[in-house]
């Protein structure tokens, strides 16, 4: 058996891989942007099936969305925004300011 090694030298050592950075962050946004419509579906007393007849899609893939499973296009996010009776904007930040 090998030596025990942490979860943040495990971490380290994967996120210095080629890439590992950038596949982290389009995790890291599906996640957010799946985490946002699953809360907003809630408050609204929405079933993933209404908000599935609502978009057009079929409940499996706004479950999948909402786990981040899936990276949307921006129509997708805008007929999610209409549907959640909200408005979509996307904007840039630098860096040094974003969360």
């Amino acid at each position: 058996m090998g030596e025990r090694r942490t979860w943040a030298d495990k971490k380290a050592e994967i996120m210095s891989r080629p890439g590992a950075g950038a596949a982290y962050e389009a995790a890291r946004i599906r996640f957010e942007l799946g985490e946002a419509v699953r809360l907003r579906r809630e408050q609204l007393g929405l079933t993933q099936a209404e908000l599935a007849e609502r978009t057009g899609l079929k409940q499996p893939a706004v479950a999948r969305f909402e786990a981040g499973g899936t990276m949307p296009t921006i129509p997708m996010l805008e007929r999610l925004a209409e549907a959640l009776e909200m408005r979509l904007t996307v904007q840039f930040q630098p860096l040094r300011e974003a969360s």
